[in-house]
């Protein structure tokens, strides 16, 4: 019941501080995205730093009415493509800039990169698997039962949030050393003892890391993709920011990924949203996917 109150009152608070200000950033063509919210986690979002500030400014007032208060140490400001950003005041003193923050356990980079919050989850993932350490040595248990509680504790650990991630090369080739090392382990295949990692995931019953991952992309796209056409996530899928980028070579994000394992195999947007709808159909999307990667094509 504390909870719900409490929910409640951070409700009362956000609504009149963001309603009909129009300080928000554009979402879609005719609606705009004023924050983000779960629990007491706000994110505001505007265009300018003065929407901002003012935005800041109304939510330090209503909270106030209900002794509530912006912490200074809990409370950052991120910038995208602004080389000397003003400073954001909340209770009359500055709020720190940072480029990167945590928001749901998750860590956001001005940037869009995911390397920073991988490198997190593969320290987390390791101190899982150490503290099954008297697990894996044993031989009371199967190697069945060690495989369940790696995807179980470790597998889960590691690839918390991954949905959303911008892969990389180098960040796909980190997960994939800690999943081959992982099962060795689980398996006690240790020097001299060779086995090809291809023969070890046979032996595991196991996917690449590649694989896991594209497998569960897709499936928490087909998820979204199933969700009303006015969804938050949906739109998140197609939405572009305002302004212009930087000269230069683009960088990879997270969409031109999904977008080129969709041209691989000669789909659009529109046959994805069909084939959603199909689970059949979408396990067989999937499974062409990752054969044509396996094979190198």
């Amino acid at each position: 019941m504390s909870a719900l109150l409490f929910n409640i009152a951070i409700d009362w608070v956000i609504r009149p501080a963001t309603e009909g200000q129009k300080r928000a950033i554009r979402w879609t063509l005719f609606s705009t995205l004023e924050d983000l919210d779960f629990a007491d986690d706000l994110t505001l979002l505007s265009h300018t730093h003065q929407h901002m500030q003012e935005k800041t400014s109304r939510l330090g007032d209503f909270a106030q009415q209900i002794c509530l208060k912006i912490s200074q140490k809990k409370t950052e400001v991120m910038t995208l493509n602004i080389s000397d950003p003003l400073p954001i005041q909340a209770n009359g003193e500055d709020l720190p800039i940072t480029e990167e923050f945590t928001y749901l356990c998750s860590t956001v980079r001005h940037d869009g990169g995911a390397g920073k919050d991988i490198k997190n989850r593969l320290n987390k993932a390791k101190n899982a698997f150490r503290m099954l350490n008297n697990i894996w040595r044993s031989q009371q248990y199967s190697t069945k039962t060690k495989l369940k509680l790696y995807q179980s504790c470790v597998l889960s650990t590691l690839l918390y949030g991954f949905e959303c991630w911008r892969m990389t090369k180098i960040d796909l080739n980190k997960l994939s050393v800690f999943h081959s090392k992982s099962l060795r382990r689980i398996c006690r295949i240790f020097w001299p003892n060779t086995i090809s990692n291809e023969a070890l995931y046979a032996q595991c019953h196991q996917d690449s890391m590649e694989n896991i991952i594209m497998r569960r992309r897709w499936r928490w796209i087909g998820h979204v993709m199933r969700k009303n056409i006015d969804d938050i996530t949906r739109t998140a899928l197609h939405w572009t920011p305002e302004g212009k980028r930087k000269r230069g070579r683009p960088k990879n994000t997270w969409r031109r990924t999904v977008e080129g394992e969709i041209k691989d195999l000669n789909h659009t947007w529109g046959t994805i949203q069909k084939l959603a709808q199909d689970r059949k159909e979408r396990k067989t999307f999937v499974a062409a996917l990752c054969a044509r990667r396996h094979n190198g094509q």
